[in-house]
């Protein structure tokens, strides 16, 4: 990679991220980290607002801005393949946010690049998610952006019924079926449901903070230290 391309994607992996480090802008560039401070330091001489420090990350500063990049055909094909396959699995409203994006960036496309990606032979049937979990999967999404409890009837693999009220921490695909991590009011203790199996859901007023002990990170940490108990990890 000639070095001007280098210090441009530089610039892009530090704009797409809250805090980049050496070593992770060196691991996806393919340099040793001693290269990318030489880097970090000559787009800073040339008055790219990059701040922070070595040892520690770097951040793009505010009101700094380049020009859209233009995809290759193979991210194009990427970003067709990731469309078709969000629209059966995620839910209705980020399954059509992605379709629009994607519009955006096709109309941008020359004319060969938009051509391959259009003709990428990967499809995602129609037999994903069924319907109504997609529904229940969006409102535990967007109950989990606003911070927001939730009530739910659930029915667990023993066909047992239960009712209660949920601090949703994150949605997560398994590859057959979703699952909300959540802190569970009844319990006290940290859960997870298959949203298929939740036949009712309701946002409620109340909002919650976080709280120690009960955060998607102590949530990993927990789970994490279980796995190594138990020789699931290393």
């Amino acid at each position: 990679m000639r070095r001007a391309d280098r210090l441009f994607h530089i610039i892009q992996l530090v704009r797409g991220r809250r805090l980049t480090t050496a070593a992770y802008l060196a691991q996806r560039l393919e340099v040793s980290e001693r290269t990318i401070y030489r880097d970090v330091a000559d787009l800073q001489h040339q008055g790219v607002p990059l701040e922070g420090e070595a040892g520690v990350g770097y951040r793009l500063g505010a009101g700094f801005d380049l020009p859209p990049m233009m995809f290759t055909q193979h991210e194009a094909k990427a970003l067709v393949a990731s469309v078709r396959m969000a629209q059966v699995w995620l839910d209705p409203a980020l399954a059509e946010g992605a379709q629009d994006a994607l519009g955006k960036i096709m109309s941008v496309l020359p004319v060969e690049a938009r051509a391959a990606a259009e003709a990428l032979a990967v499809y995602a049937p129609p037999s994903g998610v069924p319907t109504a979990t997609q529904r229940t999967l969006q409102t535990l999404r967007e109950a989990v952006q606003e911070r927001r409890k939730i009530f739910i009837n659930y029915r667990d693999l023993n066909e047992k019924p239960s009712e209660r009220t949920l601090r949703p921490l994150g949605c997560f695909y398994w590859g057959k079926v979703w699952t909300l991590a959540a802190w569970c009011e009844q319990r006290s203790d940290f859960r997870s449901f298959r949203v298929d199996r939740v036949t009712y859901v309701r946002r409620l007023d109340e909002q919650f903070r976080d709280e120690p002990g009960r955060t998607l990170a102590d949530l990993a940490r927990l789970t994490d230290a279980q796995a190594k108990e138990q020789g699931w990890a290393t």
